[in-house]
């Protein structure tokens, strides 16, 4: 069976279906996504795309349970994510969701070691087990020589690199990523999607990345474009 039979077969790893989400803005209902239905399958790495405005964060906001939809069905892992409680929504994040945004969120007042061990936290992980965690991600994004620089004294790209290695320290079901190149010059940006794309690869991780570049989205392996709240798949894209 060749990859691509295998991941047909496979169950989704993510499973949307009729998913709506509705703001309210006075009297007045704002439809930010409309009947939505996706499946991302494990180990695939999606870019969602469209225009400012169309509903892709807000999406990616749902899928890594920061928020909740209206009506629908989120599946994640055979989960059913809008069902969770705020409580259990952040148990189920800290144990499967590695996050990686645009402007880094680095704590400006910690190092590289310190921002990267800041989910291990909250888990039941030893100092020694944490220490341990943390220089794996560090060398993963080839960055352990400059574990103990703070924020201020990195480029940027070394930035999303310590950003990318606190998303994998977990080592977490998902992936996602909010314009991960969109404060990054191109060279710096391509360095960053190649180090997504090894992840993507290497290490089988799901990735579901917004992006409005084109060029980063070729480094996806589907694209899908949304237009207005409504999703329309893409033909694919890359490798």
């Amino acid at each position: 069976m060749s990859a691509t039979q295998a991941m047909a077969a496979a169950q989704p790893l993510i499973r949307i279906r009729n998913l709506r989400k509705t703001y309210r803005r006075g009297d007045q209902l704002i439809e930010v996504l409309a009947d939505i239905n996706l499946d991302v399958q494990p180990a695939e790495f999606i870019a969602l795309m469209g225009p400012s405005g169309s509903g892709k964060s807000t999406l990616l906001n749902l899928i890594a349970g920061i928020d909740q939809p209206t009506s629908g069905t989120i599946e994640i892992g055979g989960v059913d994510i809008a069902m969770l409680s705020e409580r259990q929504l952040a148990d189920w994040r800290a144990a499967n969701v590695g996050f990686i945004f645009q402007f880094y969120n680095l704590m400006p007042v910690l190092t590289a070691f310190e921002n990267v061990e800041l989910p291990l936290l909250l888990t039941g992980l030893s100092r020694r087990q944490r220490q341990a965690h943390v220089e794996s991600a560090l060398a993963m994004v080839k960055l352990t020589d400059r574990m103990d620089h703070y924020p201020n004294e990195l480029s940027g790209g070394q930035q999303q690199r310590v950003a990318i290695a606190r998303a994998l320290v977990t080592d977490p079901t998902l992936i996602v990523a909010d314009e991960p190149t969109g404060d990054l010059d191109r060279t710096t940006g391509e360095e960053v999607l190649a180090l997504m794309d090894e992840l993507h690869r290497d290490l089988g991780k799901t990735i579901v990345m917004v992006t409005h570049d084109p060029k980063a989205a070729s480094r996806a392996g589907r694209m899908v474009h949304l237009e207005k709240g409504v999703l329309v798949a893409e033909p694919g894209a890359g490798h």
